[in-house]
């Protein structure tokens, strides 16, 4: 996660939004692809196989994060336990998928980003009109294309990669690399997004996990030990636990005075 990782990712994002922002219709074109104008629909959704392998994509991504989601769970409900793997890793991959996987891609752009998924433009067959990947304002309500939430969320094994050793990182990164695009590809062949959805998603994934990493790693907690940020999550989840109790209490005495009047 250096700068030079930062300088790729952004030239990617910045190439491919200016190409395809000046000619949008390239994302039509490929898409086009993966469609048979003949039967009218993308052959992929019919495959047994493809649907598998959609699944197991993100079978393997969160398997990856499991560890760090158990670790802060148990930590939440036993706060004075020592974390069970390091608190630093265990904070840095469980923001960062959560971030990417959850609140950037499907709380935010897939929300409130109209553009509707190839199977509904009507190029394939849709009732909707086709939009550029800059564009908001298209018809879809809820779940859009932009942008694509699977191949993003298969993106952030770049979380994990980072932590590889040193030797092995360069091949983690190309590993993680290679895995989002290959499940972006197979979610462009179901006819779920446009290219454009899948390589932002992957620039996106990246700039999150540099950032969380830069914070965890090269900036704001690197120079704490895991103890002192156990030590600090032990205070912080205690805190919220003796706020929630006091609070049950309050609310319980409440009940109580009015019951008895």
């Amino acid at each position: 996660m250096n700068r030079t990782g930062l300088l790729i990712a952004l030239a990617v994002g910045a190439v491919v939004g200016a190409v395809f922002g000046i000619f949008p219709q390239l994302d039509l074109k490929i898409a086009a692809l993966f469609y048979d104008p003949v039967t009218r629909r993308f052959p992929m959704q019919a495959s047994h196989m493809a649907g598998i392998a959609r699944n197991a994509a993100m079978w393997v991504t969160w398997a990856f994060a499991l560890p760090a989601l158990v670790s802060l769970a148990l930590k939440i409900v036993r706060p004075r336990r020592p974390m069970l793997i390091s608190p630093r890793v265990t904070l840095f991959l469980t923001l960062s998928i959560i971030l990417t996987a959850g609140i950037i891609s499907n709380a935010g752009f897939k929300t409130y980003w109209g553009r509707p998924r190839p199977v509904a433009t009507a190029e394939f067959g849709g009732p909707w009109q086709f939009k550029a990947w800059w564009d908001p304002s298209g018809q879809c309500p809820h779940n859009c294309s932009f942008y694509s939430g699977e191949a993003t969320t298969a993106f952030w094994t770049y979380a994990p990669a980072a932590l590889a050793p040193p030797q092995w990182r360069p091949l983690a990164y190309a590993a993680a690399t290679v895995f989002g695009l290959a499940t972006g590809l197979l979610r462009m062949a179901f006819g779920g997004h446009y290219f454009t959805d899948v390589i932002f998603g992957g620039v996106a994934a990246f700039l999150i996990v540099w950032l969380l990493h830069g914070i965890y790693y090269r900036w704001l907690w690197s120079m704490q030990s895991d103890e002192e940020i156990d030590a600090r999550l032990t205070g912080w989840f205690l805190a919220c636990f003796n706020a929630a109790g006091a609070l049950f209490r309050r609310l319980r005495d409440r009940v109580v005075r009015k019951t008895d009047a």
